[in-house]
């Protein structure tokens, strides 16, 4: 069989697998290392390749932003941030209508900000404000399909470890990339509280409300928010300064958030170990993923599979925005089947050449970045979506006693927001490299 063609049956082979709940980092790099055997016709240019190829992706010192950032989540969580913030939202805006459910977008938001992942959003803030929201009167698919797309923030939000990788695999600087994030993630925070606001109005049995506090009880709540804000600030602050790399700033936060955490008495000794384990654990689930794809994109390259996709596309005269339209919907179809970051690693190699070669009006940095921006929403838009979205199988396992189709029924009104969102960044670019223009 051509290289080609065993690149192109290698795509469902990978589905397959996936659908066999072989985990995706292994089955990237099964077919990869197969792929290429098969294409070498040998096993010596494989064995010489698979010596190197562990080095080769994690002596990259931008790798190490990974596990600091997931460590900072796991000392932002035992040091009571994600409570002080939803805390601090719903003292403000609680007892308005739907202020439960914006407070919980808003902490959503701000514990994103020192996370970095979507999955350990969700999770993090369904324990804190899933009580809440049923003591509030929130019925249950509205509290699970609210926290299900706040979770999307996590990633969207700097500082995101998806956005590093993608950084790197499109040879990119993290900083900008981060920089073109923050409008479009104020904009979906904005966006799922208009959407939490046009539920209740118009269908109000869906939520209650909670009396307001006195003046001096919210002044205090939001006094308790000063770590996260402390730990934004020097951490986004400090590699905009130039003060340090993003690589320093994730160690600077990982350390500050673990001394706040240790001040606050939530970092005993087993709690330390803890989090280390945890933070290994997502770590080496990470990488395997990094290395499972880059075998397999070592394939892909060797087959000339992109090459002769990107060659097709340029002969059947489709216009930029015919191309990337095609590939939002490709991204949006498979990240309701795949995790984001296996939808980066997987496919940013085969799609990034070809993005680069269309003519949008734009640098073709300023092209990178804002494809890289879109490519994340959209990405992230499958993980809300019916049926299989995994921030939703999150949420379920948090809050069994939610039906899967009251979840699914509360989430689609987030979706429908994610989708004009993206329809917007596409039609106006300008609204990515807003900040980075500046």
């Amino acid at each position: 069989m051509e290289p080609l063609w065993m690149a192109i049956w290698s795509l469902p082979a990978l589905l397959v697998l996936i659908f066999l709940r072989v985990p995706i980092g292994l089955a990237m790099l099964v077919l990869g290392l197969g792929g290429s055997w098969a294409v070498y016709g040998s096993a010596a240019p494989l064995l010489n390749q698979m010596k190197s190829l562990a080095y080769s992706q994690f002596s990259s010192h931008s790798l190490s932003i990974v596990p600091l950032f997931l460590l900072m989540g796991q000392f932002a969580s035992l040091g009571g941030m994600s409570q002080a913030l939803f805390k601090a939202a719903e003292a403000f805006i609680g007892h308005r209508r739907g202020g439960v459910g914006m407070a919980a977008i808003g902490a959503c938001a701000g514990f994103g900000a020192i996370c970095g992942s979507s999955m350990a959003t969700a999770a993090t803030m369904a324990q804190v404000a899933l009580p809440e929201l049923k003591r509030a009167g929130y019925q249950g698919g509205l509290s699970a399909g609210l926290l299900a797309a706040g979770g999307t923030l996590g990633i969207l939000i700097p500082p995101s470890i998806v956005l590093v990788i993608y950084a790197i695999l499109a040879e990119q600087n993290i900083a900008k990339l981060f920089a073109a994030a923050f409008v479009p993630g104020i904009l979906a925070a904005l966006g799922y509280m208009l959407v939490i606001n046009l539920v209740v109005r118009f269908r109000p049995h869906l939520a209650g409300q909670v009396d307001p506090l006195p003046w001096p009880a919210r002044w205090a709540a939001l006094a308790a928010v000063w770590p996260v804000l402390l730990i934004f600030a020097v951490v986004i602050g400090g590699i905009y300064s130039g003060l340090f790399t993003p690589t320093e700033g994730a160690a600077v936060g990982a350390v500050g958030t673990g001394v706040l955490a240790w001040l606050k008495g939530g970092l005993s000794v087993d709690k330390l170990r803890a989090s280390f384990e945890s933070t290994g654990n997502g770590t080496a689930m990470v990488f395997m993923i990094v290395i499972g794809a880059a075998a397999y994109n070592t394939f892909l390259a060797l087959s000339q599979m992109p090459q002769e996709l990107a060659g097709w596309v340029g002969t059947q005269g489709f216009g930029p925005y015919q191309v990337l339209w095609a590939i939002l919907v490709f991204y949006l179809i498979a990240g309701c089947f795949m995790d984001s970051l296996s939808m980066i690693l997987l496919t940013i190699p085969i799609f990034f050449p070809m993005v680069s070669a269309l003519d949008f009006g734009l640098t073709p940095e300023e092209t990178a970045i804002w494809f890289g921006i879109l490519v994340l929403i959209v990405v992230e838009v499958g993980l809300i979506t019916p049926p299989v979205g995994m921030n939703l199988f999150v949420i379920q396992s948090m809050a069994p006693d939610i039906p899967m189709k009251a979840t699914y029924r509360g989430v689609m009104p987030f979706v429908l927001s994610d989708l004009v969102r993206v329809v917007m960044l596409v039609l106006f670019p300008s609204i990515t490299l807003f900040i980075l223009r500046l």
